[in-house]
Order: structure tokens, then C-alpha cells, then sequence
């Protein structure tokens, strides 16, 4: 397995780590059986970047990867986030953010018992409250390096501005937003802050949410508890429209010799040395198909024809609807 750090001085894990998020939500039914299996097979194959939240289920992708790690979890490098809280009455999705200094320890010690472990290695403020001033919710998270139950930082989907306010008040190891051919936010100054400050960038998503697979030709191919019918990117016009630029990619994949997915992982991982992407999936050939992108090499004439097909505002309808983008970039 192919490794990157986290940063210049960070920790070392796979050059692609395992979002979990889809194995017990937003994507439709799923199978323990078939999860536990992929998180199995993973391990086998060499990823050891393992990454969820107290939010996916919610709760229940912890305790999921908490039955996992039992006589595994050296092996593995845990990454789960706080911030959201759900509305038992909303369960498709969080609809507030708390970061008041109370809720980072109380969070830490649920997510701590649902995964059965006593530290974790790296967590992450899933987004930022706006009623909380960074510096006191980095400040309690510190706390928490401090007392020995959190290796490291992270943040999401955050402006480098409130990055930099974070990194003066503790050392913050990742920044994980959404970035792939269809995601490019992070190139209006976050990839650059990550850089120069020495933070390592985790994009979620790499794959368009699957789109960038090109396994879906229609939005009925989706389950109908699916998240996907209702994001503005799969519906109506948008849908064809972006499917129409995957066909231009998936063609440069052929002259590649890779599938569509491998080269749009490839694109991610070209973008600088300090970029671990989490591909979700709970399938092990999808996992052993995105594993596949780590032998994919592309010259600056192959990213010079990516960019020529795909630019970065070729992509038609927002990432989220109105609602969920309150919670984008604080």
C-alpha cells in the first residue's frame, strides 16, 4: 500500500482511506454483513484510514466500526467527527450544530463508547457553529490531546481564514471538505492554506457522491430512501447534463486503460502529496476497482485534458440543497 502523511509532519496512513458514512446511511438499504466484510477486505488490501462520524445513522456507523475494531484497531487509524445534531423527528439529516466547549467532551465520550476504544486518532469538527467562536471549541478539543483520549485534530469543510484561527489556537493535522472533478471549492484557497500551513487535506466525496463512477445512467437507478434524489446534481436537467461530462471522462479513461472512477481518484491524488481521499463504498470489488487509482500516473498533458473536458465549472446544480449549504465553509 501506497502511504502519504497527513501534513508534512503528520501521521502516516494509506494513500486512500475508506469512507464508512454509506454503509448505514443517505445511500439507500444496506448489509452489515456485506460492510463488515468490505472493512475486512480493506484491512487485507492495506488501508488502514478509516473514517466515520456520530452523525451517520445516526450512531450506528460507530458502533458498526466499534464491533469491527475488536482485535483489530492497531491495525487502524480512526478518524470519526462531532459537531451535528440530529432531529429524531429530521432522520435524513442533521439540522444544528453545537460546538460549545460542554459538547465537544460530552461527544468524545459517547463516540469513544459506541467505537470501544480509549482514544481516538483523529477528530474532527464536522462544521463549525456559528454561535461559538473557533478558538473555544479548538480550545476544548486540545483538551482532549491533552487527556490522552485524541491523537490529533480536524476540521471540515471550514474558509482558510477560520483554519488559520484554528491552527493559532491548536496544531490541526486535516481539513476534510468535498473535492473531486465536480467539487472544486477547495481550490479558492483552501488547498493553498493546507499547504502552506502543513495540514493535511482529506477530500470526501472524491467520486461525486458515485457519480463519478458512471454506474448511474438515470435517477431511478437510485433507491427511493436514497439522499441522491433529492440533491440538485441528480435531478432533471442537471443529471443529464453532468452525465454527459462523466462520458467525456470515461473516454479518457479507455485511452488510459482505467475505469472512469480510477481516473477521477487518480485526479484527486494528483492535485499534491499532502491529499488522502476517502472514496465511500460497501462493496469489495468497488474497493479493489478505487484501489486501482494508486497505479493510475497521469502527465500534465493528461491533467491538461482532464481540465480541457471537465473545468471547474463545467458541473451543473449546487452540491446541496439551500438548506444543508448554511452549514458549508464557516
Amino acid at each position: 500500500m501506497q502511504m502519504r502523511t497527513l501534513g508534512p509532519k503528520g501521521p502516516a496512513v494509506s494513500a486512500l482511506g475508506l469512507g464508512c458514512m454509506g454503509m448505514s446511511q443517505f445511500y439507500g438499504p444496506s448489509s452489515e454483513t456485506e460492510s463488515l466484510a468490505t472493512l475486512e477486505h480493506a484491512l487485507e488490501r492495506g488501508v488502514n484510514f478509516f473514517d466515520t462520524a456520530d452523525v451517520y445513522g445516526p450512531h450506528t456507523n460507530e458502533e458498526l466500526l466499534g464491533r469491527f475494531l475488536r482485535g483489530r484497531r492497531a491495525a487502524v487509524f480512526l478518524a470519526t467527527k462531532f459537531g451535528f445534531v440530529s432531529d429524531p423527528d429530521k432522520p435524513t439529516g442533521p439540522n444544528t450544530i453545537d460546538g460549545r466547549p460542554a459538547r465537544v467532551a460530552r461527544a468524545c465520550e459517547d463516540s469513544l463508547r459506541r467505537l470501544k476504544v480509549d482514544r481516538i486518532d483523529l477528530y474532527y469538527l464536522h462544521r463549525v457553529d456559528p454561535k461559538v467562536p473557533i478558538e473555544d471549541t479548538v480550545g476544548a478539543m486540545g483538551s482532549l490531546v491533552q487527556a490522552g483520549k485524541v491523537r490529533y485534530l480536524g476540521l471540515s469543510e471550514v474558509s482558510p481564514q477560520t483554519l488559520e484561527r484554528a491552527q493559532r489556537t491548536h496544531p490541526i493535522t486535516a481539513l476534510q471538505s468535498e473535492y473531486s472533478l465536480w467539487t472544486r471549492d477547495p481550490e479558492d484557497g483552501v488547498l493553498a492554506a493546507c499547504a502552506r500551513l502543513g495540514i493535511g487535506f482529506v477530500p470526501f466525496s472524491p467520486l461525486g457522491r458515485g457519480f463519478l463512477t458512471g454506474a448511474y445512467r438515470t435517477p431511478e437507478d437510485f433507491a427511493p430512501d436514497d439522499y441522491r434524489r433529492t440533491s440538485p446534481r441528480f435531478q432533471g436537467e442537471n443529471f443529464q447534463r453532468n452525465l454527459a461530462l462523466v462520458e467525456k471522462v470515461k473516454t479518457l479513461a479507455a485511452e488510459k486503460g482505467c475505469t472512469v472512477a480510477q481516473l477521477a481518484l487518480a485526479w484527486v491524488l494528483a492535485q499534491g502529496p499532502h491529499i488522502v481521499p476517502i472514496p465511500g463504498t460497501r462493496n469489495a470489488s468497488r474497493l479493489d476497482e478505487n484501489l486501482g487509482a494508486l497505479d493510475v500516473r497521469l502527465s500534465d498533458a493528461d491533467l491538461s485534458e482532464i481540465e480541457a473536458v471537465f473545468p471547474a465549472a463545467a458541473v451543473a446544480g449546487p452540491r446541496y440543497t439551500e438548506s444543508m449549504m448554511r452549514f458549508v465553509r464557516g
